[in-house]
């Protein structure tokens, strides 16, 4: 889900490398779905704004939830607005207080990769053109073995971190790497059996990281695969024609749900290797940001917020989000609240303006929902 500057003049003045999920958010409510398979009832659910970051980070932005709070890192931009003499900087969110904190800066490493991040449950590893590791009860970071490869799509298995594909400015890479903490050491991916992506579109599933169709450097069709850390295997699954580049992606339930630029959503099982497309909420025209619950998918855009729930096939409408509309805001799921941070305000047409990167941000607590029925006799929600 990346977006890539053609030239290193425009990378040092303009925008971020990676994008891990964008969004524009605006005031104002959306008008009831129009779906059957739609809740056209009043909005519900609550958004919180929060108090402004200590940092705006330009570059290589990566957040995530990391048990008790949210933690944020990556590139400030000098007071030239260039990347020539920039900062690494972390800051972390704690929902709790209320309350943003800086943390150790990261040692440096270069702008130019794009950055993915992931939680083992004790470290965050961040993945670029190196690889770091943070432990935030030490409040430390520390430098990784150079991995095989670079960046691409980032899941954490349970045991490893795995990065597959990724690229920059015409460049891309059809192969991947495999990081043990436990061992400090990496290993190389068996080759897939399709050719590399940009920018990646998938999931950890559990069992596999799945990674679906796309386009190569050149525009060329790209099928999907899905890899097995266990046997370190690959299939190649069914390709889906609906399915847009760089589009959110999250597991929910017993799929992997991809929310489209139009407002589309399909969803993949992987099972039975399956795709179906969800009712279509009346969310208007994106870029989204997308995240799971676990049962359920948050999805949010430039004029509305709505909560999927897969075992009623039935859209339930948000509050839209009282940010300022902007672009490359990240989404996280903390286990009860959805938090939307940062972005940046993008150099309007015409005009010389300079990007404007963003510290505020808001938290979403999505309404109580009933849990699903039980659908197989365990006692297990799907």
């Amino acid at each position: 889900m990346s977006n890539f500057f053609n030239n290193k003049r425009r990378l040092l003045t303009l925008g971020t490398l990676v994008v891990a999920a964008t969004i524009v958010l605006g005031a104002g409510f959306a008008e009831s779905f129009g779906s059957k398979s739609s809740d056209s009832s009043k909005a519900s659910g609550s958004w919180r704004s929060l108090p402004p970051a200590p940092d705006s980070i330009a570059l290589g932005r990566t957040a995530l939830w990391a048990g008790t709070e949210l933690i944020v890192a990556g590139v400030k931009l000098d007071s030239q607005g260039t990347s020539l003499n920039s900062t690494e900087v972390a800051e972390s969110y704690d929902p709790a207080t209320n309350t943003w904190r800086r943390l150790a800066a990261p040692p440096k490493t270069s702008a130019l990769c794009p950055r993915s991040a992931a939680w083992t449950g004790k470290q965050m590893l961040v993945w670029g053109c190196n690889l770091l590791a943070y432990d935030p009860t030490a409040d430390t970071w520390r430098r990784l073995p150079d991995s095989p490869t670079r960046h691409g799509i980032v899941a954490w298995t349970g045991r490893e971190l795995i990065g597959w594909g990724g690229g920059c400015c015409g460049d891309v890479s059809d192969d991947g790497s495999a990081y043990d903490p436990a061992t400090n050491s990496w290993r190389k991916l068996a080759p897939a059996p399709v050719s590399g992506q940009q920018s990646p579109v998938g999931a950890w599933t559990g069992r596999e990281l799945v990674i679906f169709n796309g386009h190569g450097p050149e525009g060329s069709a790209v099928g999907g695969a899905a890899y097995n850390p266990k046997t370190d295997t690959w299939r190649v699954i069914p390709s889906e024609p609906k399915l847009a580049p760089a589009a959110p992606a999250v597991r929910v339930g017993n799929e992997i749900d991809v929310v489209n630029a139009d407002g589309s959503v399909v969803a993949f099982n992987p099972s039975n290797d399956h795709w179906r497309e969800l009712p279509k909420p009346e969310l208007g025209h994106g870029p989204f940001v997308a995240v799971s619950t676990g049962r359920l998918l948050i999805v949010a855009g430039p004029k509305a917020a709505a909560a999927y729930e897969p075992h009623a096939n039935r859209w339930t409408m948000l509050p839209s989000s009282p940010l300022a509309p902007r672009d490359q805001a990240l989404a996280t799921w903390t286990g009860r609240s959805m938090i939307v941070s940062g972005g940046v305000i993008g150099t309007p047409a015409g005009t010389t303006i300079p990007p404007r990167y963003l510290r505020d941000g808001a938290a979403l607590t999505p309404p109580s929902i009933p849990d699903p029925p039980n659908l197989d006799g365990s006692g297990a929600s799907h």
